[in-house]
């Protein structure tokens, strides 16, 4: 494992949000969502995520997450990825979404 200073994770801005929105994103080469994440003052940021697995559209609507938000854009399909959802990769590849377990300030930083 590469080890880095704490100014390196200072770097990485990684941020709470509600996913406000979710959609079924058949364009993407392996099964994914569309989500719509609100960050509060940052306002609301686009994602793909491979979750499909592990979580239905109903679970997703407000559900608190944590994200990169200082990630380039990604063009995926015919989408436009903003921010990369954090989770925990499992057995099979499945991922666990990474969250809060108290509500918290949208768009807060973690540090």
């Amino acid at each position: 494992m590469t080890q880095i200073n704490y100014a390196d994770f200072e770097k990485v801005e990684i941020r709470v949000g509600k996913i406000i929105k979710v959609a079924d994103f058949p364009q993407a080469r392996k099964p994914a969502y569309k989500l719509w994440i609100d960050f509060g003052d940052l306002g609301v940021k686009k994602s793909s995520a491979q979750i499909t697995k592990l979580y239905s559209l109903e679970q997703l609507n407000n559900r608190l997450i944590l994200a990169v938000t200082n990630f380039p854009p990604r063009q995926i399909a015919d989408f436009m990825s903003e921010v990369l959802v954090l989770g925990v990769v499992v057995e099979n590849g499945e991922v666990v979404l990474i969250q809060p377990d108290k509500n918290v300030p949208l768009g807060q930083r973690i540090s």
